[in-house]
């Protein structure tokens, strides 16, 4: 749990709906944060090889090395406490590449020329009243992001054309009710949605009592041109931070029934995970984590068994290499974590997977892309991951990220086809202002 929040402060990615807390430090604050600019450039320099095919006798694309650059520019405006304006562009682009240029074909992130990222307005003040709206193109994240997120680490990342009210009550207690539809990628004009495609929700964060913050959700989603039609119930749990001393915790627990593909849909998720932080210096944790997703039986029936991982940011928990979602899935991690100085954190996971259903095809980060078909006979162990990340916060506005990753091939990869083990390495610097 610690060691993802350390990616997430490692990648420097602070969404820009925190443009107010920022403006306090941010130099291009002005008029006592009514007029806040925003400036944020991320290079990342990637080689992979055989980690979409794991064949070393076959030498593609994708293995090989290449840059990727996302440039943003903002602005919000707040003429009165009760109302904000918020305009953000991006221009994200794949660069010294041989893959093609169109994002996702074959694997590629590709080119996004600078369009539009979020576009919103905010109408409310909680000290006047526990009602907020905010209408517009604008970021949905909730939880650690498992089923909701907006995907940072892709170089276009995700954001959604929604409408979001929010109650703030006493003690923590907060709840979202939106609709909304995912922008869709278009490189030749601007980025739409998928009016076809609408996401829905109810998202709770119960009033703080005890050890834990504790959220409860019910999502649907509606999806005309895939027959999609189901719903997501689910809580969500974590630790307070100091409440149980060393010890830490979170936990998900998720159920989906409806139609899926126009099958009648009924899957499961679930992942928890327990750590120990040791007082000493560098701050050394331990944690140990288990993630389990509902695979399909028999893709031939009427039912489907799959779980269904919606709109999330896999890369934080599933290994970095990205060869796995939410889905189909037995995952073992642990987790190790230090901070060898104020400026420098390092991390060290190690994951163990297995598919939850050989019937059923194992499924990417993407949630979609497939590596190899359904193979029933195959054993279920389909490998391990070694992923370490160091980052060094050279200032407020300058981090540097290299990460390496290794992919260890199990059973499923030698029966099913080429069983090459996989590498990979980055290395990041994230400017933000």
């Amino acid at each position: 749990m610690k060691t993802r929040l350390i990616l997430a402060t490692a990648l420097a990615f602070q969404l820009s709906t925190h443009a107010q807390t920022a403006a306090a430090t941010n130099p291009l604050s002005f008029t006592d944060g009514r007029v806040v600019f925003g400036l944020e450039d991320q290079t990342r320099f990637e080689y992979r090889y055989n980690n979409f095919d794991f064949n070393s006798g076959l030498r593609t694309i994708n293995d090989d090395s290449w840059l990727l650059n996302r440039f943003r520019l903002s602005m919000q405006l707040k003429p009165a406490d009760w109302l904000t304006f918020y305009v953000q562009g991006q221009d994200a682009r794949e660069i010294a590449s041989d893959r093609s240029d169109i994002p996702g074909l074959l694997g590629a992130e590709g080119d996004n020329p600078f369009d539009l990222r979020q576009l919103y307005v905010e109408i409310g003040d909680a000290k006047v009243s526990p009602l907020s709206l905010k209408v517009g193109r604008q970021v949905l994240l909730y939880g650690d992001q498992r089923l909701i997120g907006p995907l940072e680490w892709s170089n276009i990342s995700r954001t959604f054309d929604a409408v979001k009210l929010r109650y703030t009550g006493k003690d923590g207690l907060w709840v979202d009710a939106f609709i909304s539809s995912v922008v869709v990628i278009d490189r030749f004009g601007m980025d739409d949605s998928d009016k076809d495609s609408l996401l829905s929700g109810l998202y709770a964060h119960l009033p703080n009592h005890g050890v834990q913050d504790t959220e409860l959700f019910a999502f649907y989603f509606d999806d005309t041109n895939r027959n999609d039609h189901f719903l997501t119930l689910g809580t969500h749990w974590k630790s307070i931070p100091g409440k149980l001393g060393p010890w830490d915790y979170e936990s998900e627990f998720v159920g989906q029934a409806g139609k899926a593909g126009g099958r009648d849909l009924l899957a499961f998720a679930s992942y928890v995970e327990g750590g120990y932080t040791f007082h000493a210096p560098m701050k050394p944790r331990v944690g140990l984590e288990y993630s389990y997703a509902s695979g399909d039986g028999n893709a031939a029936d009427n039912k489907q068994g799959a779980f269904q991982n919606l709109f999330p940011t896999n890369h934080l928990h599933y290994g970095y290499m990205d060869a796995f979602s939410w889905s189909n899935i037995h995952n073992i991690a642990l987790h190790l974590s230090a901070k060898p100085t104020v400026k420098v954190t390092t991390s060290l996971d190690y994951h163990v997977f297995w598919l939850a259903n050989t019937a059923d095809t194992w499924r990417r980060a993407n949630a979609t892309t497939t590596v190899r078909p359904a193979s029933p006979a195959a054993s279920n162990f389909a490998g391990s991951e070694l992923d370490v990340l160091v980052t060094y916060a050279a200032s407020s506005h300058l981090t540097l990220t290299t990460g390496y990753s290794h992919f260890f091939v199990g059973d499923y990869l030698n029966a099913t086809g080429a069983s090459s083990d996989a590498d990979f390495v980055y290395l990041m610097t994230s400017i933000k202002f």
